[in-house]
């Protein structure tokens, strides 16, 4: 399985990008030993291993897309600017989950919260309001988002 980078023009300048089998994969060395990020310990001995990131990121490729998201309302949950999200569409939405969904033609990704009936879509960040879901407004979930990658910052 790779990921195949298949950019169509998407609605509201969404990048989707496809994931499709393949016979080839990149395999890359994975070492199974923790790195610490306090104080540093002892070197532990290692066995390196290997490990497919696509086979690991994607359970189900027919029904998974990555996209590139624009703004920074979901910044408390590590979404930001120019972030690559994992979506899975056969995924059942569960509270508090981070989906994509279509809201009046417009494309998000929010946080998914019920409570009692209403279906809340929830920001990350504080200078943006939740939204409401109600009847009137047309929504649509797309998927679930089961990864986020991002560069460190330099």
């Amino acid at each position: 399985m790779t990921l195949s980078l298949h950019l169509p023009n998407g609605p509201n300048g969404l990048e989707i990008y496809a994931i499709e089998a393949s016979e080839t994969s990149v395999i890359l060395p994975f070492y199974d030993s923790c790195v610490q990020a306090g104080f540093p310990s002892p070197a532990d001995d290692y066995v390196e291993l290997s490990l497919d990131l696509l086979k690991y990121m994607v359970d189900k490729p027919h029904s998974t897309f990555c996209v590139r998201v624009k703004g920074n309302s979901m910044e408390g949950a590590t979404i930001v600017d120019g972030s690559l999200l994992v979506v899975d569409r056969s995924k059942t939405v569960t509270n508090n989950d981070i989906i994509i969904a279509v809201l009046n033609g417009e494309y998000t990704v929010k946080r998914f919260r019920k409570e009692k009936e209403e279906i809340w879509l929830i920001p990350e960040h504080s200078a943006y309001d939740r939204v409401l879901v109600t009847a009137e407004m047309d929504f649509q979930i797309w998927g679930v988002v089961t990864f986020i990658i991002n560069k460190p910052k330099k």
